[in-house]
């Protein structure tokens, strides 16, 4: 009779068995939890940057900045909402002083008139990279506004209070940039897209 040796069975056991560990961890300044809170958010905050920043180098230039900034602020996370959401609003506050240091924002407060209710339809044969090239060929003011808006859910009066801007200007870029890309898409054939 075979008896099996149990002695070699190798059990494994991961290192941080949630992030709330793995941030802790991250606090107290382990270098290895940090890494590892980096390379788990980093993917999905570049594209948090990238949809402000049109240059993909320059976006993740931000990115690197936002985590710095993070770890710096680590302390300050009470763990009363979600880690990724908390990290989120860092990413967005470095995208707009980005943008405001190098002056890429001018907001036009003409208040655009429109007829009827238009929306941009959630629903669309067009590819993520084709709807990014649509929105980065806003004028910056309009689509830091839209993406604010309908990417990220703020309201017109928090983007007004991010931006330094009045609640009525929000509305008006936010107005004049679903138009511009109304505009594009029919000019490009796609019929109907934005009307609902």
């Amino acid at each position: 009779m075979l008896i099996e040796d149990q002695t070699n069975i190798l059990k494994i056991i991961p290192f941080y068995k949630n992030e709330k560990q793995l941030i802790k961890k991250a606090t107290s300044g382990n270098r290895d939890a940090q890494e590892r809170l980096y390379k788990k958010h980093a993917p999905k905050m570049l594209s948090v940057c990238r949809q402000y920043i049109k240059d993909i180098h320059f976006a993740e230039d931000v990115m690197v900045q936002g985590f710095l900034k993070m770890f710096n602020k680590l302390d300050t996370f009470k763990f009363e909402g979600s880690f990724e959401g908390w990290l989120r609003r860092i990413m967005i506050r470095e995208s707009i002083s980005y943008l405001r240091k190098q002056q890429f924002v001018v907001y036009d407060d003409e208040v655009y008139e429109k007829n009827q209710s238009e929306e941009v339809s959630q629903s669309t044969d067009l590819d993520t990279e084709h709807i990014q090239q649509l929105i980065d060929a806003l004028p910056q003011g309009y689509k830091m506004v839209f993406v604010l808006c309908t990417v990220e859910g703020y309201k017109h009066k928090e983007i007004a209070e991010m931006l330094s801007i009045t609640e009525s200007t929000s509305k008006t870029q936010l107005l004049k940039a679903r138009k511009l890309l109304q505009d594009q898409l029919r000019q490009q054939n796609i019929i109907g897209y934005g009307n609902r």
